[in-house]
């Protein structure tokens, strides 16, 4: 099996996915972390934390402020390749509630450029529980297609076909004599936890007791994302921070 390389700055070709399938509903993981459900035309992506470097700044704690430029840019990569009908974000899609408020006039064109010709629905996070104007788009706290639901906040023991986000699951393993750190999509076939898709959106790993209260005693596996695929390990198999 090819090994996972490292983290890099160049980010993964949109084309790059796995399959996996989640309460018998066939998915491409996207190398970028998206997952895209072809026979429904919907695109989904989750903690985008957008405006966050800006929130930061606001708090005295300076970083370079082009998280949202580098973010859009990363999705509008995705929605050119895949032409979604839909685009579901799966909450704290703004890293605070003013998040809205501070996007520049270039960011907020970009936004509403991409949502041009299909639907965009906004799941409410705990950074961003409430509606937001001039944002585009419509809002719900929790969207069921199908066999899936879509939510932010994963469920304790999660319901067969929920997908969901806020945890930023991150999976390490040892590779070679090397550990290797990466996003990734945690599942179990039945349910599964989204990879943070903001570019400053931090991680957490997923030998994690939070992720053991998702799936319960349910066996799951990390979905690591590499340059040009995934790579998949039991999360037994996974290393511990």
């Amino acid at each position: 099996m090819g090994q996972p390389s490292p983290a890099s700055n160049t980010p993964a070709t949109p084309a790059a996915h796995g399959r996996v399938t989640v309460n018998g509903v066939a998915l491409a993981a996207d190398c970028l972390g998206a997952l895209h459900w072809r026979e429904e035309g919907v695109l989904v992506v989750s903690d985008l934390h957008l405006e966050k470097g800006s929130s930061f700044a606001r708090r005295g704690q300076l970083l370079p402020p082009y998280d949202t430029t580098e973010t859009l840019a990363r999705l509008a990569r995705l929605i050119s390749h895949y032409a979604p009908r839909t685009v579901i974000a799966l909450g704290d899609n703004f890293h605070d509630g003013d998040g809205p408020t501070r996007l520049s006039p270039q960011d907020r064109a970009s936004l509403i450029a991409l949502q041009r010709g299909r639907d965009w629905i906004w799941i409410a996070g705990n950074h961003d529980p409430d509606p937001a104007d001039g944002i585009g788009g419509t809002f719900a706290a929790v969207l069921s297609i199908g066999a899936l639901t879509f939510r932010h906040l994963p469920s304790r023991d999660a319901p067969e076909g929920e997908i969901a986000g806020h945890l930023h699951p991150v999976a390490r393993v040892a590779q070679r004599g090397r550990a290797v750190s990466r996003r990734c999509f945690a599942s179990d076939g039945k349910a599964l936890v989204m990879p943070a898709f903001g570019a400053y959106a931090g991680g957490l790993n997923i030998r994690d007791r939070a992720f053991a209260t998702v799936f319960g005693a349910r066996k799951f596996s990390a979905h690591m994302l590499g340059d040009d695929r995934l790579y998949a390990f039991a999360a037994s198999r996974c290393l511990a921070d």
